[in-house]
């Protein structure tokens, strides 16, 4: 082992032990080629990653690499990763967008059929007050509406709007069961 391994190693380590990383994680992330290791090191150091995140990070980029026959850190270096890692906005947020996008890499007709469902949403056009919300990772077809009034009036539009949109909503509902 180089120093330069044995640096990056031991920055593993360290970051290993203060987010209090399962022994099998740390172990997997060791076994990565030096660059993929380093790459996720630095992931986890510029998007300060939890320690759920980096073992999720770890399992798709596992599960990516095996699929595509890529090394981890072939996988890390792609324009859509980079953009996020390097972008604006908040640690956390940039976080959820990473994994976000690594879940699509991963399971790219998941991201497709959720990308439908946003649009069919989307088309609904629904007013202000009511809002649609997907099952997460659309884990079941069950879809949460969800209405928002001040005022009996608001409420007495909310409800119409929703039963003039039957049509689109039983679609949306196809959609979820696989039936779209």
């Amino acid at each position: 082992m180089t120093r330069a391994q044995a640096d990056s190693a031991g920055s593993i380590r360290i970051l290993a032990e203060s987010k209090r990383l399962p022994k099998a994680c740390l172990d997997r992330w060791l076994s990565m080629d030096e660059g993929s290791r380093d790459a996720l090191l630095s992931v986890a150091e510029d998007l300060r990653l939890r320690t759920g995140q980096i073992v999720t990070a770890l399992d798709l980029l596992d599960e990516i690499a095996v699929r595509e026959r890529v090394p981890p850190a072939a996988i890390l270096s792609r324009e859509e990763l980079r953009r996020i890692i390097g972008g604006s906005g908040s640690g956390p947020a940039r976080a959820s967008a990473f994994l976000i996008s690594l879940r699509s890499i991963r399971y790219p007709r998941l991201a497709a059929a959720t990308e439908e469902l946003r649009a069919e949403i989307s088309a609904l056009r629904l007013p202000r007050g009511v809002s649609l919300k997907l099952p997460k990772e659309l884990g079941s077809d069950e879809l949460t509406i969800s209405i928002q009034a001040g005022n009996p009036a608001q409420l007495e539009r909310a409800v119409a709007a929703l039963t003039e949109k039957i049509g689109g909503l039983a679609r949306i509902f196809d959609l979820l069961g696989g039936r779209g």
